[in-house]
Order: C-alpha cells, then structure tokens, then sequence
C-alpha cells in the first residue's frame, strides 16, 4: 500500500533536481563565487553530468520522447531571452547609439571571420562534410554566449579587475551577436536544403535579414519603447509601484518573444533591442536600483538551464566512427576555437574599437568568447529544420541531423570548463606568484594592498614613482615624516596624475596624449595638498617604492 503512494515522475525529479542544487549551492555562494571565482553555470554543469544519464541516470532530458528537441528548444529560448533583455536593462543608458562604431566592428568582422576559420577547420578534420555542412556547424558556434558571459563579467574579480569600458562593450557584443547567429544559421540551410545557389541566397537575404533581423530588432525596439512611455505614464500618475518594475523583467520578456516569435522573426535579437530601448534613458533602471529581484531570477534561471546541459550532454556519442566522429578529432576543433575564432580578428582590428584601448585588451576580449546556451539553441534550432535522419545518414542533411548537436555540445562543454574557470586558474597563479614574491622580499610592507594597486593603476594610470620609504597614512603622518618623503621626491623623477586630479596652473606643465598633466618637478606637500584637495574622496597614501594613491567615495 505503501509503495502504492510513492509516484516518482520526470516533474517531481526535476523539481527535487533544481531546489536541491538552489539550496546547496546558495549556502556555500558567497565563498564559491568570490574566494574560488566559480559560477553557477561550471558547478550546475558539473552537477547536471552526475545525475545525467552518464551518471547516476536520474535526469536524462533526452529520454523525453520526441518532443525532446522542442523542449530543449524552448528552455534554451527563455533562458537566452531573459538574459538579453537583463544585458539591455543594465547597459548605460543609449549605450548602443553611443558605441555603434566599435560594437559594429566587433560584431560583424569577428563574427564573419570566426565562422569561415571555423568552418574550414571542421571542414578538414571530418571528412564526411562538405564545406557547406561546416558552415552550418560553424554558425552554432559564431555566437558569444551571453549567459556564460554574465556570469563572469558580473563576478567580483571582474568587477575589480577589468575596467568598466570593456565590461559593457563585451557584454553588448555578446548580446548583439547571438541574435545576429540567425542569418549565418539560415544561409547554410538554405544553401543544404533548396535546389540551387539563387533560390538559397534570395530567401536568405529576403527571410534571414530583412524579415528575421531587421523586422525582429524593429518590433523590439518599438514594443520597448512604447512599454517605457506607458511605465513613465503609470509612475508619473501613482499607478506602479517598484515590485511591478521588477517583475517586467520576466513578464515583458515573454511577451516580446511570443510575439516576435509568433511572427517568425529573430525573437532573440527582439528580446536585447527591448531591454535596449526600455531603459534608454535610463528611467527603467532607475526604478529597479538596488532591487535584488532580477539577479535571484537570473541565478535561478541559470542553474536550472545548466543541469539542464549538463544531463544533456550526449557522452555515449563522442566516440561514433561511423559517423566520422572521434575524441582527438573534437578535442583538436576546440583548440583551434579557442585560438582561431575570435583572437586573430580582434588583434587586428581593436585599433577601430574605441572601448579597447591596447593589445592586452584584444587578446581578453579575444580568448573571453564562452560558448554555452546560444550555441546549444542554434544547433538545436537547426536540427529541427533538417530532416530526420535514417541509420546511416542519406545526405548531407540527414548527417547534418545526425552530427550536428554532438560537435556542439562537446565544444560548449570545453568552453564551459575553460571559460568557466579562467579566472580561477588566473587568480590561483596570481596568488601562487604573490606569494613567492613575499617570501624572496621580506622588506616589503604586507600592508600593501596589491590587488588594489593594481586596480588603480589599470584604471587611471596615477602612479608616483619614489625611491623606497616607509610606509605611513596621512591621518597618522608626523611633519617629520612629510619632511623626508618631500626631500625623496625632490630626487625623484617626474611625477605624472590624471587630468583633473591636481589643481595645478604652474609653467612647464604637458598634456600628453592621453590627456595627462606631467610635471618635470613637484614637491610631495604639493601632490598630497592637491589630492587632499578633490572632493568627495578619502585619500590614503603608502610609500613603499612607489607611492600608491588609492581613493574612494566617502
């Protein structure tokens, strides 16, 4: 009788799945995201493989009948939407007119190259293709994931480490380029599956741009744009209160997709110019500030689309010669993503985006091009436009059918780990590095906060160069003490500051080209009476070396 009560069903799995992995992981966040610098989508992964099929076989999506294309689909589109429209939101405000020139060149030339490149190399090493199948596995793997993207981007190592300007072009860029996936999607299915190259480009330009792209990027930018002047109506009048500014967040993102959708457009890119336009003058961002709804919705969002994958992922079709697929052969395509894809072009062309100032920059923005949630929804996308595949495959199509999604996900997999974890590697070695630095220098101050110098000094470049003094604050500094430091200046070298940051009208001064004041000559009284000068700033000054000018809002 007992036995007869327990009703164990794919629901009921699924729900225990998702709210145990919330619990668990939400009592240890604080010190997996920000000692270890993990997110969610490596650990939800990660998770999402043990009770997979593989695993311990409790959660296998794939088992779901043969609607488990249409569901995987539909999971990946919310998840995606939802995250676009968020990246919209938080963008400055008319942030995409203000950086059309750089988000253009980053999009569409590193787009383009990367699928070619990418496409050339699947292109070699599965012979059972023709370049145009490449294209289309390609295309799955152009886009930037956005999710993946988020996650680490919005990171508190991020957040100290890489500069504001670069944060947003690359969260733009992401955003942009998974809905542009579409027309590199569409043209290699035409060209697969119509009769000839005319018919396949015609409906590509007339459907995959016009009607998919451009319609879809001008039905959300109207529906946003609307939806913003009514919200300005509504709280103008008393009608809105702050919790029905936050649940647009979810609310407006499936109506915007339903209806783009709907029409068969680029929901995707739909979703992005909504979230774009809503808060293009910032009024809809100024209503949710410091509301912790939207982050709680994406994390759970981005849990569950990751166990999701994570049990998804076909491990047992790895190994599937007879379709021309082998470990080495996979493994080898993801080194060549990793360096082919986007670095080359992003070397060569940063000097025409405004929002990357050097090479090191390029090459961040190069290797930082996750593959996750994007490329399992086009790849997914494409399977349900192709036919169903016999066993052996007939065609190209057919093989396409049969390949496509297993080329995919175990790139978005080496992505996930990769990407997921770089910051990880990079802050162990960095740590590992202070370390031994520590114990070769003993005369150094532990007291120098090294991760903040180096912040600042990326940041504004304010750097004072002295000889080595002990180290004191201003608050507890001697005349004595003042006295030396101002007579090791004296000998120093030129001492340079930000525009702006001293007050300063004395003969000799240079603008450099960055619009730096540099002074062949300067006392310390003067520097420390000028900083101590700029408002709203607490000024703390060390001298050890170098002198390290650290300030932060009051």
């Amino acid at each position: 009788m007992a036995l007869d009560l327990v009703q164990v069903s794919d629901p009921s799995i699924a729900y225990i799945v998702l709210g145990g992995f919330v619990v668990l992981f939400s009592i240890v966040s604080l010190l997996v995201k920000d000692k270890f610098y993990i997110s969610e989508v490596v650990l939800g992964t990660v998770f999402g493989i043990i009770i997979g099929p593989s695993c311990a076989n409790v959660f296998d999506p794939r088992s779901w009948g043969s609607h488990s294309n249409i569901i995987t689909l539909e999971v990946m589109r919310i998840v995606l939407a939802t995250g676009l429209f968020a990246i919209g939101v938080q963008l400055p405000r008319s942030y995409m007119a203000d950086h059309v020139k750089g988000l253009l060149v980053m999009v569409v030339p590193t787009m383009a190259f990367g699928w070619v490149v990418v496409a050339a190399v699947i292109y070699g090493l599965f012979s059972q293709y023709n370049y145009i199948s490449a294209l289309v596995v390609a295309a799955c793997l152009t886009p930037t994931d956005p999710i993946i993207s988020a996650a680490i981007i919005g990171g508190k190592f991020a957040m100290k480490h890489v500069p504001p300007n670069l944060r947003n072009v690359l969260s733009a860029e992401s955003a942009a380029n998974d809905g542009l996936a579409y027309p590199f999607l569409s043209i290699s299915i035409y060209l697969t599956v119509e009769s000839t190259r005319r018919e396949a480009i015609g409906k590509w330009f007339l459907v995959g741009w016009l009607y998919q792209v451009i319609l879809g990027t001008v039905l959300g930018a109207v529906l946003g744009l609307a939806f913003c002047r009514l919200m300005k109506i509504s709280y103008r009048k008393g009608f809105i209160d702050r919790e029905s500014h936050l649940a647009q967040y979810l609310a407006f993102t499936l109506f915007t997709i339903g209806i783009v959708s709907t029409l068969g457009s680029d929901d995707l890119l739909a979703a992005f110019a909504a979230g774009t336009a809503i808060n293009w003058d910032g009024h809809f961002n100024d209503q949710i500030e410091n509301e912790s709804f939207s982050s709680v919705l994406e994390l759970l969002l981005n849990c569950g689309c990751f166990i999701y994958i994570g049990a998804w992922l076909p491990f047992d079709k790895y190994n599937s010669p007879e379709l021309g697929i082998t470990p080495w052969r996979l493994v080898v395509l993801f080194i060549a993503i990793l360096f082919l894809r986007r670095i080359p072009p992003l070397l060569l062309l940063y000097r025409w985006v405004p929002e990357i100032f050097n090479w090191r920059e390029a090459l961040f923005s190069g290797h930082f091009g996750p593959m996750g949630v994007g490329a399992v929804f086009v790849s997914t996308l494409a399977t349900t436009r192709l036919p169903t595949p016999h066993d052996p495959p007939q065609d190209q199509a057919e093989l396409l059918a049969a390949t496509v999604q297993i080329i995919v996900s175990f790139i978005v997999l080496c992505s996930i780990i990769t990407h997921g974890l770089s910051i990880s590697v990079f802050s162990f070695g960095k740590n590992v590095c202070s370390h031994t630095v520590s114990m070769s220098h003993t005369w150094r101050s532990r007291n120098v906060a090294a991760e903040e110098w180096l912040m600042w000094r990326r940041l504004t470049g304010q750097v004072l160069h002295l000889p080595a003094l002990p180290s004191f604050s201003l608050k507890q500094a001697k005349p004595a003490e003042l006295t030396t430091a101002e007579e090791g200046l004296e000998n120093a070298g030129p001492v340079v500051s930000p525009a702006g940051s001293m007050r300063s009208s004395k003969a000799g001064e240079m603008k450099s080209k960055t619009g730096e004041m540099v002074r062949p000559r300067t006392s310390l009284r003067d520097v420390l009476r000028n900083l101590l000068s700029a408002p709203g700033h607490n000024i703390t000054v060390r001298l050890d070396g170098d002198v390290n000018v650290l300030h932060e809002p009051v």
